[in-house]
């Protein structure tokens, strides 16, 4: 019989002066104390109802745990709401609790596709499923869902069917504002929101249509019903400047303005450190430490300097010490949480804490005094940390100094450079000889170094995108990005050795089947990997330099990226593949990365006299944070990926006509993406667009054939090609080959290009049409899913 039956459950007794279950649930007891009631953890609720033979009803589960304060009581209702609504548990029709898994469901998120479809990524381990169009009537992209497995679609793949909506995530929709055959509805920016958003008329507020608005979801989508919703804001012409950043504030929920609370929070610290802080801690002030970061950085939370040690080097890497503003408990930590990590636009930055922290207080300015926490290590003269220790410190930075202007000094290249570092160039020297030795480590470690071109945008005085340049890393980025992967490792080394709760950075192995896709790839371009499951980074290196000269080098590079898996942030170190790491955390940057304010608290409770028994690690549950953080990393990814592509084709917008030397990076079903050379941006040659025709796809070769012509295109063609049409709102650039026949507009594109410039009375021909060049005609098919978008945030 199973301890947790219903028949064989523990009774309260008067005479225990605790809840059984307490010292079975470790992290429930490192709680006690700090809390008026102490309840189960996360962990414990799905370890005994794993263990359990049958569901329970609330009032059983209270009076199993001995748990009868009302306090306790609202807390453990609270927490197993939040795992049903995590998809956790489940809660059925009779009110009784069970584990999701057991009753054969998956829990996870909606992930919407543009066509209708949509795909549940499973929290757990798991294949995605695939939800047909009829499923996604009553989702949003983004909603909390349990799901039951239908079997396989004709494709092969797993199909589900939604059992119950768990939590909704859409509260808002952004978008364009409709007005057809007097109904009005919100036509979503968000590609991946499928559903329109009707709005009554006695709803519309302010809006004019064809503005950028912003719905308040009132009915949520249902299998008979659309969403309906009232005009919350209004937020513009989608043609203004920045408007694209507000767009992906909003269609990506992400937190853009700071409760009262929070920067009144922040405000009370004042501008200086006190005289006790400083007192306590090690006094690095008279060492010579300097922060290197691109010229528009304005939060410096990392700070260097190295010396010679007998045949290696003495390496400091002092971090901004956040943890001793930003506490558990705080209106401040609820809001990072919250935010999980800074968000960088082309244009804006959306910090994760006020600006008087992360600019001021925080920001390891020069010649000012800030605390940071400090990663000293020893290293030899092979790249190997001998040993490290952290410590808190006050510092005074020396030197702000950028990676141009360092690369510049030294490399010899610019005399004036050398002569602007003058003072810091012997130390600078120091550094860039300990890289050599890093990188020297790093080569023999294996690590895959994918070459990608990145690059930056240039904007005019109004705000608008005035071109693209290529964005070149040097030593200098390089340089800083070793030291920081150094003391990285080392706070992971700390974590594990003294056994504190934190979040690590895993890099998860390729999965079997992504390597099979890789294999079979490769062997259709003639070339032999013989991936498996104990594939290496070193092996993924030895290929990306064998193919090196290859035109198609590109798009091999693409399907390795595409092989990996998505670094997460965990409660166990598991390593990371891409750095070719057994131990790995992010320590450096706690003013934009919650999980790095994590990992700085347990270094400092150790490092300051505490121990692993007495952390209280379980505050806001450490599996699930870092659950949350990984999502908030996805988020602020997708919201600058959106930007920038919007960006790009706004952009384009002024090249509408003109035609442009291209090369061909990836060649599809629909078509043939092709870089533009001058712009650095990536449109689609549709193949409807292609020659008078048919053209067959090949996947083995990767190649367009036409069947009468024989023309063919594949990666690594150089081609002409003129810019047909570009469409921020859709993120879409359509490119045709110059020469090529354009199709002939259907009779609907005929009727608008008629109207010449007015409103349109349905909903697809609503979008405005591009101003210049009249004579170009819009392929009549477009499957673009926008430029490809480039970083030059560094990111370790």
């Amino acid at each position: 019989m199973s301890p947790y039956s219903r028949s064989g459950k523990k009774q309260s007794s008067s005479a225990t002066k605790k809840p059984w279950w307490l010292n079975k649930d470790p992290i429930a007891a490192a709680e006690e104390g700090s809390f008026e009631h102490t309840i189960p953890s996360r962990q414990f609720l799905r370890q005994i109802m794993e263990e359990a033979e049958e569901p329970y009803t609330f009032p059983e589960l209270a009076e199993w745990l001995q748990i009868s304060a009302e306090g306790a009581l609202i807390g453990l209702e609270r927490r197993l709401g939040a795992m049903c609504r995590d998809g956790q548990l489940h809660q059925n029709r009779a009110g009784e609790y069970a584990l999701a898994v057991k009753l054969d469901l998956v829990a996870g998120t909606i992930h919407g596709h543009p066509e209708g479809f949509g795909f549940l990524l499973p929290d757990e381990e798991g294949e995605d499923l695939f939800l047909a169009k009829e499923e996604m009537r009553r989702v949003f992209h983004g909603d909390k869902v349990l799901a039951r497995i239908k079997g396989k679609d004709r494709r092969g793949r797993l199909e589900g069917a939604i059992v119950e909506v768990t939590q909704r995530n859409t509260q808002d929709v952004v978008g364009r504002f409709v007005i057809e055959n007097g109904v009005s509805y919100v036509e979503p920016s968000n590609p991946r929101l499928i559903h329109s958003v009707l709005i009554e008329k006695t709803d519309r507020g302010n809006a004019i249509e064809e503005q950028i608005v912003v719905a308040r979801i009132s009915q949520q989508p249902n299998r008979r019903t659309i969403p309906v919703g009232t005009i919350a804001a209004v937020l513009g012409d989608a043609s203004q400047p920045g408007m694209e950043t507000e767009i992906a504030l909003r269609s990506h929920g992400i937190p853009h303005e700071f409760p009262k609370a929070v920067l009144k929070e922040a405000k009370a610290f004042g501008e200086t450190i006190p005289q006790d802080a400083i007192n306590s801690r090690k006094d690095l002030r008279e060492v010579p430490l300097m922060t290197i970061d691109g010229e528009d950085a304005r939060d410096f939370d990392d700070a260097v300097y190295a010396e010679p040690n007998g045949n290696g080097w003495r390496l400091y890497v002092a971090i901004a010490d956040v943890a001793s503003y930003v506490t558990p408990g705080s209106a401040l930590n609820d809001e990072a949480i919250e935010r999980g990590t800074s968000v960088y636009f082309p244009n804006r930055v959306v910090p994760m804490l006020p600006e008087a922290l992360s600019n001021g207080l925080c920001s390891l300015k020069p010649e000012v005094e800030r605390l940071a926490l400090v990663c000293e290590m020893k290293i030899s003269d092979k790249g190997k940390v001998t040993s490290a220790k952290f410590y808190d410190a006050v510092i005074r930075s020396h030197a702000r100094l950028t990676y141009n202007d360092v690369w510049a000094a030294l490399s010899g290249e610019d005399p004036r450079a050398e002569k602007r570092l003058a003072k810091p160039l012997p130390h600078l020297k120091t550094l860039h000889a300990l890289y050599a030795a890093l990188l020297g480590a790093r080569k023999r470690r294996g690590t895959v170094d994918f070459e990608t071109q990145d690059a930056a945008f240039m904007f005019d005085a109004e705000g608008r995108v005035a071109g693209l340049m290529p964005y070149e890393r040097n030593d200098a980025h390089k340089l800083i990005e070793e030291c920081m992967i150094a003391a990285n490792v080392e706070a992971a080394r700390y974590l594990q050795k003294h056994q504190m709760a934190a979040l690590y950075r895993n890099h998860a192995d390729p999965s079997e089947e992504k390597l099979e896709r890789v294999n079979a790839f490769l062997g259709g371009l003639g070339l032999s990997a013989g991936f498996s499951g104990n594939v290496t980074p070193a092996d993924y290196q030895k290929l990306l330099k064998s193919v090196a000269e290859r035109p198609d080098r590109e798009l091999i590079q693409t399907m390795l990226l595409r092989s990996m898996a998505q670094a997460r942030y965990e409660p166990a170190c598991e390593g990371h593949f891409g750095l070719a790491l057994q131990e790995y955390a992010h320590f450096t940057s706690p003013i934009r990365r919650y999980p790095d304010l994590l990992v700085h608290r347990a270094i400092k409770h150790f490092a300051n006299g505490g121990k692993a028994a007495d952390y209280n690690a379980a505050a806001g549950d450490m599996e699930q944070l870092g659950k949350t953080c990984s999502n908030h990393e996805r988020r602020a990814e997708d919201a600058s990926r959106d930007v920038q592509s919007w960006l790009k084709c706004e952009y384009v917008q002024q090249h509408l006509g003109e035609s442009f030397d291209g090369t061909v990076s990836s060649v599809t079903n629909f078509g043939l993406f092709v870089m533009l050379d001058a712009l650095l941006v990536e449109g689609l040659v549709h193949v409807a667009s292609l020659n008078s025709d048919y053209y067959h796809y090949d996947a083995v070769s990767q190649s367009l054939t036409g069947e009468r012509s024989g023309k063919s295109y594949k990666p690594g063609d150089k081609v002409k090609v003129t810019v047909a049409a570009a469409n921020p709102q859709e993120r879409k650039i359509d490119l045709a080959i110059e020469g090529d026949e354009k199709p002939e507009p259907n009779r609907r594109q005929r009727r608008s290009k008629a109207a010449q410039g007015k409103k349109s009375a349905t909903k697809k021909s609503a979008a405005k049409k591009p101003s210049a060049s009249k004579s170009v005609k819009k392929p009549k098919a477009t499957a673009n899913k926008g430029p490809k978008p480039t970083k030059k945030r560094r990111k370790r």
